[in-house]
């Protein structure tokens, strides 16, 4: 996976070794700076997010994990259906979801999220935990050093 992370997915298509300074989701693949541009001027990637790969590297591993594309059938996610909780390439709509009365498309259920007043109030929420903890590790830290000078 550190291979995948640090070199350029493009160039190592074509067998050049480069390292990669940023990571497109959307590709899910690096890019090093001469495929970074051609990739920001490319029709079918132009509005793609990247983000520099040492902020990429930063996160949980369980996030890394998150695919964009079907295991399945190896095509990118569509749709999202609300009954199984699940994202859906077009194929596994018409083999699984046929059925399926609430399926959504990927990128309306995805616009505006960290603007969603649902996202603002978890961060705050966990920023609150954050600080609520940092203090019972500071309280806990006392007490050792409370029992250890009786």
């Amino acid at each position: 996976m550190s291979s995948k992370l640090t070199v350029c997915g493009v160039c190592e298509y074509r067998n050049i070794t480069k390292p990669s300074v940023v990571w497109c989701s959307e590709c899910d693949e690096g890019l090093c700076d001469e495929c970074k541009e051609h990739h920001a001027a490319s029709k079918g990637s132009r509005e793609h997010s990247i983000v520099p790969i040492s902020e990429y590297q930063q996160l949980p591993s369980n996030v890394l994990e998150i695919t964009q594309s079907c295991q399945k059938h190896n095509e990118k996610y569509v749709i999202f259906c609300k009954k199984h909780d699940c994202p859906c390439c077009r194929r596994c709509v018409v083999e699984t979801h046929d059925d399926c009365k609430e399926l959504n498309a990927i990128d309306d259920v995805i616009r505006n999220v960290k603007s969603s007043s649902a996202f603002l109030e978890m961060e705050h929420m966990l920023a609150e935990l954050s600080e609520n903890l940092q203090r019972i590790k500071i309280d806990r830290q006392n007490n050792i050093k409370s029992l250890q000078e009786n």
